[in-house]
């Protein structure tokens, strides 16, 4: 299942970076702009890790995390700040944020620390690394497709559809469903744009010569699985 992202973060040109690179990285992601904002959307407990700057308008990064700790609300919380002195990384840790980075940051490291955490929070069940159809193989830490001995190169996009349809692999798939799963569309966009990436990842998966895997069922939407 794709995890989502909430970023909390004023600039906007470094919030639309993250929002950018992490989508990129196969993360679904909201983003808020002011403190109050943030807690609005935090609180709603659909996160699996937030993405918090220190410094923020209306309300600042440690009001925000004081407020979602009050709240119950447990997702791990990486705060952000241009602060980096020992008492202030201290001060945010024991307020309640599970990691601390200083800015400027290297991107892969922030998306390290994002894998690390939502692998702790799976901690003390089985983390699942992989999942299959037939000879059709997704390493999830790798972000890597194999059918038989074949690599297949996808898009971030067209990653987040293949897991999708793997993990309900026997089930009709609608369009809608498809549109709020891999594109978090909670409306109907007037456009194909489920059938075209359908039809691109149809051409990468369904290589000639090998048993079709994805199906398309007229009238109701789509269905992975060796058999209709």
């Amino acid at each position: 299942m794709t995890q989502k992202i909430l970023v909390i973060e004023d600039d906007k040109s470094t919030a639309d970076f993250l929002v950018s690179g992490l989508t990129e990285s196969g993360f679904c992601v909201d983003a808020a702009y002011d403190g109050r904002d943030g807690l609005f959307h935090a609180t709603d407990g659909s996160y699996d890790v937030i993405v918090l700057d220190r410094m923020l308008p209306g309300m600042n990064g440690m009001a925000v995390l004081s407020a979602i700790r009050a709240a119950e609300i447990r997702t791990p919380v990486i705060l952000l700040s241009a602060l980096g002195a020992v008492g202030e990384r201290v001060e945010g840790l024991t307020s309640g944020a599970d990691d601390y980075l200083t800015k400027p940051f290297a991107f892969s490291e922030l998306v390290a620390r994002i894998r690390l955490l939502i692998g702790r929070k799976s901690l003390g069940s089985e983390v699942e690394t992989s999942i299959s159809c037939a000879d059709l193989h997704i390493d999830l830490l790798a972000r890597r497709v194999t059918r038989g001995s074949t690599k297949i190169d996808l898009q971030p996009r067209e990653f987040r559809l293949l897991e999708y349809l793997v993990r309900h692999q026997g089930q009709v798939l609608t369009r809608t469903m498809l549109l709020e799963a891999v594109w978090d569309y909670h409306f109907d966009p007037g456009t194909n744009v489920v059938d075209v990436h359908v039809s691109r990842l149809r051409r990468k998966v369904d290589l000639e010569g090998l048993v079709p895997l994805i199906h398309t069922v007229r009238g109701a939407g789509y269905l992975l699985g060796t058999e209709r």
